[in-house]
């Protein structure tokens, strides 16, 4: 399969420790998939599974794909039923991987806080229709236009403060609802419904557990922990007067793109 092999950043105990909020919060872009008892879904960055143990109850058969080994293997290891099959794939060559391996088609596809990994948006949109039944469905929720934006531009503004290029960096895509429907369309998608929506978002731990958790892409490129960790307590700084309530609990405003589109 034509997939570049990339270390693997995530740690799904990372992950279970400081944003386990992540699929408990996908509810509503699941209730929107409506699954059905006879379909075959499949679920685009599955992560550690929560979500597509859930939606196994709801549907036939449920293929769980993502890039990173490590939360391949936790899924694989709650998992407690056949109706799920897991597969680590890169979202960047999904039609690859669907043609290798002769998949059938899918009812849907469902994706949960995943694709504004994905760099190459016009790849993962095209990859989605071509795994798609004519007619097919795609649900999605992902991080949208200042999606953590207050977050992000202090990650970058710290890595530009120390001589590398915070933005090249930056591993996210957050797109407009504009932007999106128009790649949407131009790429064999009916749009029927998307819409940005602003979510306070309260975090498991602090600012320094979700940067950890999903920064790494700007602290790797850091020389050394010590390094790393002025940059997490100078971050930590800089957010606490706005992002930590008076009880202590830390926030983020996330702003989600959910869309609901159907294959032409």
């Amino acid at each position: 399969m034509a997939q570049e092999q990339q270390q693997d950043s995530w740690s799904a105990s990372n992950y279970d420790t400081h944003a386990s909020f992540v699929p408990k919060l996908g509810n509503i872009i699941l209730d929107k998939l409506n699954a059905q008892s006879s379909e075959r879904i499949l679920d685009f960055g599955c992560g550690d599974g929560v979500l597509t143990q859930q939606l196994a109850q709801k549907c036939h058969t449920v293929v769980g794909i993502d890039a990173s080994p490590d939360m391949i293997a936790k899924a694989q290891s709650s998992s407690s039923t056949s109706a799920i099959a897991y597969h680590v794939v890169n979202g960047h060559y999904l039609n690859q991987w669907f043609d290798k391996e002769n998949q059938e088609p899918f009812d849907a596809v469902f994706s949960n806080a995943t694709l504004h990994w994905l760099k190459e948006p016009v790849k993962a949109i095209q990859g989605i229709h071509h795994v798609l039944k004519p007619k097919g469905r795609f649900v999605a929720e992902f991080g949208g236009f200042m999606n953590c934006g207050e977050v992000h531009t202090a990650l970058i503004t710290a890595l530009n403060r120390r001589g590398h290029d915070g933005k090249a960096l930056s591993p996210w895509y957050f797109p407009s609802e504009a932007e999106y429907s128009k790649l949407l369309q131009e790429n064999g998608f009916q749009v029927e419904y998307i819409e940005l929506v602003p979510r306070m978002t309260q975090l498991n731990t602090d600012v320094a557990g979700w940067l950890t958790t999903f920064g790494f892409n700007f602290l790797e490129a850091l020389k050394d922990d010590e390094e790393r960790q002025q940059v997490l307590s100078e971050i930590m700084e800089h957010l606490r007067p706005s992002y930590q309530r008076e009880d202590g609990k830390w926030f983020i405003m996330y702003v989600r793109l959910r869309v609901v589109a159907h294959k032409r």
